[in-house]
């Protein structure tokens, strides 16, 4: 039985990797979510992260996709209380922003659709600099203190206003950020390494880090002269293109034949190693995706190939 890893300073305990819900409505009909999401439960996973907005890119919907099939899903299998939902508000087309007022209203329509009277981590998707910090934290305070959510995060949000946020909830007394969820990956470590980093190590939260497999290039199924035919296939090729994006394939290639596992694990296993991360976030389109993703839980790197790693992306 693969152990729970704590989440930052909260009570909640989630599984060493995160189901990423964005292809749930979006490159996996109803039939392919709820087959991924049962063999990710059981595997003994636990810890889903969706977003209200998800997937309101795509013709012809408007945002809750992934949440509506998560709630499904919920109420078919009858085991809400041992999953951790996380979602997050401010990228809605109905309901951008993080005003008090909107942020109470998305949260509603978020349970609605998810067929919860509560939501275990809640996070602000991408930080609005012109709302004051008072107005967020104190939004979401309200929303802890009314039970219809256990923990507050921050997605996508600067150092300062981190900082900001975090003095703020401790002069007050009120809810304070547990986790961060910010985009890092062996290929694209400068937003989060650093100031970001550092702090979240000296408030006790925990990254829960997204894009863990930068679009699918990490899978390593991007390979000079082979065309991938995927939605994210752009984002992802165009780090064949540097001299970081191949000596990394180099040494997961390497790594990932001496433990006889997959390019993936091995990416998540570095992730999964560094200093504050909880959780890496992965998501698959069919459950043919899921052991690679879920190795990671049973992988422990050594000292030497975490090195190797972190030197190759450097």
């Amino acid at each position: 039985m693969t152990s729970l890893r704590k989440l930052g300073s909260s009570d909640l305990e989630v599984f060493p990797l995160s189901l990423g819900g964005n292809v749930f409505g979006w490159t996996a009909d109803e039939t392919a979510s709820f087959a991924v999401l049962d063999a990710y439960a059981a595997a003994g996973g636990n810890f889903v992260d969706t977003a209200d907005s998800y997937s309101s890119w795509v013709e012809g919907n408007s945002g809750g996709e992934s949440e509506t099939l998560i709630g499904r899903w919920l109420k078919k299998s009858g085991n809400r209380d041992d999953v951790v939902i996380a979602t997050k508000v401010s990228q809605h087309p109905d309901f951008p922003g993080l005003t008090a007022a909107n942020i109470k209203a998305a949260a509603d329509a978020s349970l609605r659709r998810l067929g919860t009277d509560r939501i275990d981590l809640y996070y602000t998707h991408f930080d609005k600099p012109e709302v004051p910090v008072e107005e967020i934290i104190g939004a979401l305070d309200e929303l802890v203190r009314a039970g219809k959510v256990r923990h507050i995060a921050a997605s996508n949000i600067s150092p300062e206003r981190l900082q900001e946020s975090l003095q703020f909830s401790d002069r007050e007394g009120l809810a304070r950020y547990v986790a961060l969820q910010p985009h890092y990956n062996l290929v694209s470590r400068d937003t989060y390494e650093g100031p970001l980093q550092e702090l979240a190590a000296r408030a006790g939260l925990a990254a829960v880090p997204y894009s863990a497999l930068a679009s699918g290039f990490l899978t390593g199924k991007y390979r000079p002269g082979t065309t991938v035919r995927s939605p994210r296939s752009p984002g992802a090729a165009k780090h064949l293109e540097s001299e970081r994006g191949r000596q990394v394939l180099t040494a997961l290639d390497e790594i990932a034949r001496a433990h006889d596992t997959e390019v993936a694990t091995v990416a998540l296993a570095w992730l999964a190693a560094q200093p504050t991360v909880a959780a890496p976030i992965a998501s698959a389109r069919t459950v043919d995706q899921l052991p690679a993703l879920l190795g990671v839980a049973e992988l422990e790197l050594t000292e030497e190939e975490t090195g190797r790693l972190t030197r190759a992306s450097a």
